[in-house]
């Protein structure tokens, strides 16, 4: 996650995230299907760089939804479980995006140079951290919580959505143990097996949407 701050003010970035976001169409809390197209998208990082999830067509993408404040969030954070995903698949060519969907002035959002602060304190291995302030990204893929993952597949198909994995606490002592639902979705759809668990309950901080 360091890298140059090439984009300018707060201001400016607030005004791409809102002209770069552009999903297919304006479903509040829309409920995508597993095994249909993944909803397309444009945001910018913070580094006002644009992502299309079409520019990553071919490659495995995880979509991770981030509010660091979130103790649920600090859980996998803290322990260095979330980091260490990153790296892991990050080295087999999964594209790894975290999507901040909190609004200016509620918990989770950030400045973007204050977030890279964060997540270059936290050693994130994200590909890149995107902007989503009017949550219109979170609300197409009906992200409920923080974190909640995604995954999809190289054409672009939505393979898994919901929790990390089965231990919906904030505590570090659940980790180890814990069945990561993420990994095996992974791993089994990367292997060309079907994913045994496509879907379950999110669990975290609610997304501090706009509205």
């Amino acid at each position: 996650m360091k890298r140059r701050l090439v984009g300018g003010s707060l201001l400016c970035l607030t005004v791409a995230a809102g002209l770069l976001a552009t999903p297919v169409a304006r479903a509040q809390d829309a409920a995508w299907e597993i095994g249909e197209p993944a909803p397309e998208f444009t945001l910018p990082d913070t580094y006002g760089e644009g992502h299309a999830l079409a520019d990553y067509r071919g490659e495995w993408v995880v979509l991770e939804w981030l509010n660091y404040e979130c103790p649920y969030v600090g859980k996998h954070y803290n322990s260095g479980n979330m980091q260490g995903l990153q790296r892991e698949y990050g080295e087999k060519g999964v594209v790894w995006l975290a999507i901040v969907s909190s609004a200016p002035g509620k918990q989770g959002y950030h400045e973007p140079d204050e977030m890279n602060s964060i997540s270059n304190a936290k050693n994130s291995a994200a590909k890149a951290v995107l902007l989503d302030p009017e949550g219109n990204v979170g609300h197409l893929y009906s992200a409920q919580t923080t974190p909640q993952m995604i995954v999809i597949d190289p054409d672009g198909v939505l393979l898994y959505n919901g929790a990390i994995d089965d231990r919906p606490t904030a505590r570090l002592s659940d980790i180890e143990g814990a069945t990561n639902y993420l990994a095996a979705a992974l791993d089994e759809a990367m292997s060309g097996r079907e994913v045994s668990t496509p879907t379950s309950q999110p669990y975290g901080c609610s997304v501090k949407y706009a509205r």
